[in-house]
């Protein structure tokens, strides 16, 4: 933010044929100055504050992928389950400060990889501070944390490690410098002018970037892998593996709902910018409070959606079903949350929904098993929010957001935008596929073949928290038998007799 400048020179001709005009002058602009700059350091203040407030958001998203993962596996692997979530914070944040941030915004760069600021050097610099780096990285953490409920109940821990390294390290740091950065080759925000299609592609919070790259990696993980023992019999017909607490489920969603409002408002990274001249009551304040709303209505009419489909589906309300489109919804707005109507969103959680039950349909009929559903979800809906964004997105808002208020690029199809926004987006689907494809899936694939991704039958059917980290999550007592025990422990209850012998014995 500029100051405003003050001129000794210029104001003492104003004050007349004062005895000390020239000094007055110079004291009033003297004073001047140092409250414009005390208003440029309370705008980076303001901006900063608000930018760390999101990241602390998006970071609780950590907590919610957490329960929503352990609410939908079996108990027996609750403990394993949550250790991979532990995992893909503390070994992404530590291959994100030292690869991935760099990566991906290692400005001044070519527009297929950053170049500079490793381990965060030359930090603080002109574009980006500290806050910044924290708020990227918990956007690479949450790519992670997708493909680890793809694979899960049968995964080792030295493939976590690996793969989670590997995408916050480069896979994912790649993607977001392309569509992110200001040096991207499709970014909306490249500052050369040199745009794909004359727009770039407008993915705002990352409905590709971060729900497409952690979808698809997922997807690979899972298909090489194979699913879970007894997850399709003999026949082929699928059997449900249910997850064991519909409790935690339920937590875990509205956790991801409540950091959600720091990951799509939170993507505009300042809040005190006035669109047009200041003093009006609208600004990015205002856009802020937009995508919020664009992100909840998404989100509920997902899960309505979904409530009232898989109903007439499968015949009872199916609160984990509810759940999953309630997170569909939000994984498909998230691109275009900033560009869009309220009246869209509730289009774009629409279909959305429509998505997710018809990935979850193929996916049983190619026998593909996924427990968390999460490259339908995520992959599947962060497709149709990109394309949904090249329909709907809106002349005013692109404009604002995108081009410093200055209308002439293109925007939604159906708003009247013509088609490069939409070649621009089915580019950006093509080459987050591609190059997902090209480097995740080898990756699984050489682990697979090294006997470090799939755990032994043995142990997957006795569950790993048993057989890798030390006993069942809900089960424990004190090591002294002597001593009474604490707590509770789940037994299988039989019947002391059957009604046959309870008979004769009377």
């Amino acid at each position: 933010m500029a100051s405003a400048l003050c001129s000794a020179t210029d104001l003492a001709p104003l004050l007349g044929s004062a005895v000390n005009s020239t000094a007055a002058a110079a004291y009033i602009c003297a004073s001047f100055d140092t409250v414009s700059i005390k208003f440029v350091d309370a705008t980076f203040a303001i901006d900063t504050t608000y930018l760390l407030f999101s990241a602390y958001l998006v970071f609780a998203m950590q907590l919610g992928f957490a329960m929503l993962c352990a609410g939908s596996v079996r108990a027996k692997n609750t403990m394993n389950i949550m250790l991979t979530n532990v995992l893909d914070a503390a070994a992404g944040g530590l291959f994100y400060y030292l690869f991935g941030f760099a990566f991906a915004y290692g400005t001044p760069s070519n527009g297929f990889i950053g170049k500079h600021f490793f381990g965060l050097k030359e930090i603080p610099a002109p574009g980006f501070d500290y806050g910044y780096f924290l708020y990227q990285w918990a956007f690479a953490i949450a790519a992670a944390g997708i493909t680890s409920g793809s694979i899960a109940e049968r995964t080792q821990f030295v493939a976590y490690m690996i793969y989670s390294a590997f995408l916050t390290g480069f896979v994912y740091p790649v993607v977001s410098h392309w569509f992110w950065s200001s040096d991207g080759w499709a970014s909306a925000s490249r500052t050369d002018g040199n745009l794909l299609f004359g727009s770039g592609v407008i993915d705002f919070a990352g409905s590709g970037v971060v729900h497409m790259v952690g979808g698809i990696a997922g997807l690979w993980g899972a298909i090489i892998e194979g699913p879970r023992i007894g997850r399709f019999d003999h026949t082929g017909r699928a059997v449900a593996l249910k997850g064991h607490s519909a409790s935690l489920v339920v937590l875990g969603t509205f956790l991801l709902w409540f950091g959600w409002y720091g990951f799509n408002p939170g993507s505009f990274v300042t809040i005190l910018k006035p669109y047009g001249e200041s003093g009006s009551y609208y600004g990015q304040w205002s856009a802020i409070g937009r995508t919020a709303v664009t992100t909840t209505l998404a989100g509920c009419t997902a899960a309505l959606t979904t409530l009232f489909g898989k109903r007439l589906l499968v015949g009872h309300w199916n609160v984990t079903d509810v759940c999953n489109g309630l997170l569909g919804g939000f994984a498909a707005i998230t691109a275009g949350c900033s560009v869009v109507e309220p009246w869209a969103a509730i289009i774009c959680g629409f279909v959305a929904s429509g998505v997710l039950i018809g990935c979850n349909k193929l996916a049983e009929r190619f026998k593909y098993d996924d427990p968390l559903e999460a490259a339908q979800l995520h992959g599947g809906c962060g497709t149709w929010g990109i394309i949904f964004t090249a329909l709907f997105a809106k002349k005013e808002y692109v404009a604002q957001i995108y081009n410093g208020g200055v209308l002439g690029r293109p925007y939604g199809l159906f708003m009247g935008g013509g088609g490069k926004l939409l070649a621009a987006h089915i580019v950006q689907i093509l080459v987050i596929a591609g190059w997902v494809s090209a480097t995740m899936g080898p990756l699984f694939f050489i682990l697979n073949k090294l006997e470090l991704l799939r755990i032994s039958s043995e142990d997957e059917m006795q569950g790993m928290d048993v057989t890798r980290h030390g006993g069942f999550a809900y089960v424990y007592h004190d090591d002294d038998d002597s001593l009474p025990k604490h707590g509770f422990m789940l037994r299988k209850v039989e019947p002391s007799s059957t009604p046959d012998t309870a008979a004769q014995s009377a």
